[in-house]
């Protein structure tokens, strides 16, 4: 029944241990409609994951103001409400504000880099997108706004 000489397992890496990070999943979100994505008959239409579920966290965490939700760690969140009011110059708040982005993202172990912004402003409201790179060197784009009064 048992073989008589042993047979070496072949091992595979797990990226799990070797990045040290865990992607799972996350329910699929819709930002614009600020509502999970729903089935045709109202019920949840599914689970993102790895990659996918990394970029539902990361655009989640650029739109939820950090400290105001008590579900939330003190870690997760954005701080971008510090700017309103400081009457910093443009070039002063896009510098905050990919600093401020920056350290929200980095917070999640998934996440090895952030870069890459372009800011655009519309009166008081700047929107910025960036990209970010996984410690699996998947790479996505998260677009974010920022009213400094």
């Amino acid at each position: 029944m048992f073989p008589l000489t042993p047979v070496a397992a072949e091992v595979i890496p797990d990226e799990t241990q070797a990045s040290g990070a865990s992607f799972g999943r996350s329910w699929k979100f819709d930002f614009e409609a600020g509502e999970f994505v729903l089935t045709p008959t109202g019920k949840i239409a599914g689970a993102a994951a790895d990659a996918e579920a990394w970029l539902e966290w990361c655009r989640k965490a650029l739109a939820t103001e950090r400290y105001r939700h008590l579900v939330y760690s003190r870690l997760y969140g954005h701080e971008f409400e510090s700017l309103i009011g400081l009457g910093l110059s443009r070039a002063a708040v896009e510098s905050e504000i990919a600093r401020i982005a920056s350290e929200t993202l980095l917070a999640d172990p998934r996440t090895a880099r952030v870069g890459g912004f372009v800011f655009s402003w519309q009166g008081e409201a700047c929107s910025f997108v960036c990209s970010v790179t996984s410690v699996r060197d998947e790479a996505g784009t998260i677009e974010g706004s920022v009213v400094s009064l």
